[in-house]
């Protein structure tokens, strides 16, 4: 079993069901014949601290092999301490190791008009907290999408969520990282 524990990015905020990252990621495992059911448990607008809070008893309840997480995009959206994303991030890293899991966690960026202090060492603290706490990365979810030229085109009207379009790559970032888990 395979938990997926994020935000809007993986909550299909904006988008038909069915159409995002997680949904496709149920489908390409089908098809490659991956015995794997998934279970997403994201929720749009959640914070690292929101996900730390709800993580025990979604292991509890569904007692997954992997565990995805992809959160800490609100934590920036918000301003909030990188140093509390951090150790947030860490601690579910360790709950989910806890109960024998593999754990994936899930990169994110900002846009430069936080800073770019803040910029950099939010995208950074993922790799460390991987490196850390022995968990796979994608270093960001995002890649090819919201860092290309025509980046618009693959964003909802708010700019934060990508279109339907859009979520084929986000997939194409996970699997490579996610495959080797799932062995």
């Amino acid at each position: 079993m395979l938990l997926v524990v994020g935000d809007s990015l993986s909550a299909e905020y904006g988008l038909a069901r069915g159409s995002g990252w997680v949904a496709l990621l149920e489908a390409r495992l089908a098809r490659e014949k991956v015995a794997a059911r998934v279970v997403n448990a994201s929720i749009s607008g959640d914070t690292t601290s929101g996900g730390r809070s709800r993580l025990p008893s979604l292991l509890k309840a569904h007692r997954p092999q992997v565990v995805v997480i992809e959160l800490g995009g609100n934590d920036a959206l918000r301003g909030l301490p990188l140093a509390s994303t951090r150790e947030n991030l860490a601690a579910m890293v360790r709950d989910a190791k806890g109960v024998g899991a593999k754990v994936l966690l899930v990169g994110m960026a900002v846009p430069p008009n936080y800073g770019r202090r803040y910029s950099e060492d939010f995208q950074a603290l993922f790799g460390t907290v991987a490196r850390s706490e022995g968990a796979a990365l994608v270093p960001f979810l995002l890649a090819g999408v919201a860092d290309v030229p025509n980046a618009d085109e693959l964003f909802q009207a708010d700019r934060i969520h990508p279109k339907a379009e859009a979520h084929p790559k986000m997939l194409a970032n996970v699997w490579p990282a996610l495959r080797p888990l799932l062995r």
